[in-house]
């Protein structure tokens, strides 16, 4: 099938053809009831269910292709929307709108220098190499940097056009480049920050924290079905982050147990056989359970049973 002449009255999805994102995100997809085969050449699927059109391109390329309406839809990292903004800033009719925090996927872009080098500040690198695949963050960051130095040097006034810091684009590997002598600090992405450690870096400054969000164009083709598509990955993110708490409890401590399980909107109280008692059924925060186990246990039964919910909301 030639997919290219089949996109026409289709929603265009973006999502990360690879990388540290991608699983996660066919994980929503498969969540939010999104039906779609893909072949391995292509970087184009549709959507078996929905008239939709995914579109698998390079995380980094996503906010361009949404920002300049191209495509509706799209997943990425904050980063790379930043980076794309310091590059080419939105205007009223380009540039892509934030629609939902995804909860995963999260990161800081921050200035990393050697353990044992002379930098201890940021400032320390002004006017030196940096190495970066986030070019356009770095050049803005540093730029701020220098004009601040110039103002408390100078007082007001203007300063230099050219950036006196020097910033290399790398495609990877950056955190190798200060071994290697090639810059004297970097600008990276860091997770756990092992990696880094191992390389004999340390942070001094986070840039930026990042984390996956969904985002739409400005006129998308289609606001219904991008309000649908929303709708259902925001109801897999809620049923990721809660599970459903059930007990019985005595009507006497009744509002001492809501209190701490009050659930998303309002707890669910079923009156039981025996007289006085109900069976109460909230929502709770996955990080709140053993907090709410731990306390539950002095007004409850014995008995507090949890299980994942899979409902989406």
């Amino acid at each position: 099938m030639d997919l290219v002449n089949h996109l026409e009255g289709r929603l265009l999805f973006a999502v990360p053809k690879k990388g540290r994102l991608q699983q996660a995100v066919l994980d929503l997809l498969a969540g939010s009831d999104i039906q779609f085969r893909r072949d391995n050449r292509l970087d184009i699927a549709l959507v078996k269910n929905h008239p939709i059109a995914l579109i698998f391109l390079p995380a980094a390329d996503i906010p361009t292709f949404v920002g300049e309406g191209k495509v509706d839809l799209g997943i990425t990292g904050l980063d790379q929307i930043k980076e794309h903004e310091a590059v080419t800033p939105p205007t009223e009719d380009t540039g892509a709108e934030e629609v939902l925090d995804l909860g995963f996927g999260s990161c800081k872009l921050q200035i990393q220098v050697p353990e044992k080098g002379p930098y201890a500040d940021e400032r320390d690198l002004i006017g030196r190499n940096i190495c970066t695949s986030f070019v356009g963050l770095t050049e803005q960051h540093f730029a701020k940097l220098e004009a601040e130095e110039h103002r408390t040097t100078n007082g007001a006034g203007t300063t230099g056009k050219t950036l006196r810091t020097k910033i290399k684009y790398l495609s990877g590997s950056v955190e190798a480049a200060c071994a290697l002598g090639v810059a004297d600090g970097i600008v990276d992405l860091v997770e756990s920050g092992e990696t880094m450690r191992s390389h004999g870096l340390k942070a001094i400054r986070t840039v930026v924290e990042s984390r996956a969000v969904l985002i739409k164009s400005k006129r998308p083709s289609d606001q219904k079905l991008v309000d649908k598509v929303a709708s259902r990955i925001r109801g897999v993110i809620a049923a990721q982050q809660f599970v459903l708490c059930q007990y019985n409890i005595h009507r006497d401590v009744l509002s001492t147990a809501t209190k701490i399980t009050p659930g998303k909107r309002a707890p669910t109280i079923t009156q039981l056989d025996e007289v006085d008692w109900v069976a109460v059924s909230s929502m709770v925060e996955k990080k709140q359970i053993a907090t709410s186990l731990e306390t539950m246990g002095l007004c409850t039964e014995p008995m507090v049973v949890f299980r994942e919910s899979k409902t989406q909301s």
